[in-house]
């Protein structure tokens, strides 16, 4: 019997499994879904992953499938709504920065720039492998991409929180040596 190999992270549990198996670290270009991750990655700022990945679909209903357009329209009411939704991460802060994040996303479309273009700019389109080894929590090139994102008025996108990201739509392979995703 073959054990199957995974990034340590990944443990035990089926859903974390699952979404390292299909999802992490798997080259995203779809706009909306960079998009939505990157808004996921800030709500999960100060939790565990689990926690986001277990209400992700509470978070997909709660915020509209996280249709930019609709989320920038979103006004005090819908704050109040979602302040008082079990389902999500109740946090007003993280809940007005996707509302501010979304209208944003729209800005940069109507100036006929798209996220994707946006998010693999930093990389000349490229994946960045890591050798498999040991991980670091930010490197210069997240730090780079927060202020970038944080100048154009982002929040929740500090450089941990932005390498979380890159890690998760597979801007960068950090999968570890011996993983059956690593390759």
């Amino acid at each position: 019997m073959t054990t199957i190999q995974r990034c340590a992270w990944a443990g035990n549990d089926p859903l974390m499994q699952a979404y390292h198996d299909e999802e992490w670290g798997v080259p995203q270009h779809d706009s909306r879904m960079l998009w939505e991750m990157l808004m996921l990655e800030g709500f999960q700022a100060g939790l565990a992953w689990i926690t986001v990945l277990k209400k992700r679909e509470a978070f997909r209903k709660a915020f509209a499938g996280f249709e930019p357009k609709k989320v920038a329209r979103f006004g005090e009411a819908d704050i109040e709504r979602l302040m008082a939704n079990p389902g999500i991460i109740r946090a007003r802060a993280k809940i007005e920065a996707t509302i501010r994040g979304a209208q944003i996303y729209c800005e940069m479309e109507r100036a006929g720039e798209s996220f994707d273009d946006f998010c693999w700019s930093f990389t000349g389109g490229k994946v960045i492998k890591s050798d498999g080894g040991k991980v670091p929590a930010s490197t210069p090139l997240s730090e780079t991409i927060s202020k970038e994102l944080k100048r154009r008025g982002f929040k929740f996108v500090g450089p941990t929180i932005v390498y979380a990201w890159m890690q998760a739509v597979g801007i960068v392979n950090d999968h570890s040596a011996g993983c059956l995703r690593r390759h």
